[in-house]
């Protein structure tokens, strides 16, 4: 049971990773803004640790 908390989130991060690049490739057009928001994720969840470990 630990081990599926403990992985839970950082497979949710790769799979919405694998999904822009999916995206970024495949075409353009609603493919772009799913690049983004895919490939935004990995960034946006460093910047929240970052955040919440400096308080």
């Amino acid at each position: 049971m630990i081990l599926r908390s403990t992985f839970a989130l950082p497979t949710l991060i790769a799979l919405g990773t694998v999904a822009g690049l999916i995206a970024a490739l495949t075409g353009s057009g609603w493919r772009d803004a799913a690049a983004w928001i895919g490939l935004g994720i990995p960034v946006a969840s460093v910047g929240w640790a970052m955040a919440a470990r400096r308080r």
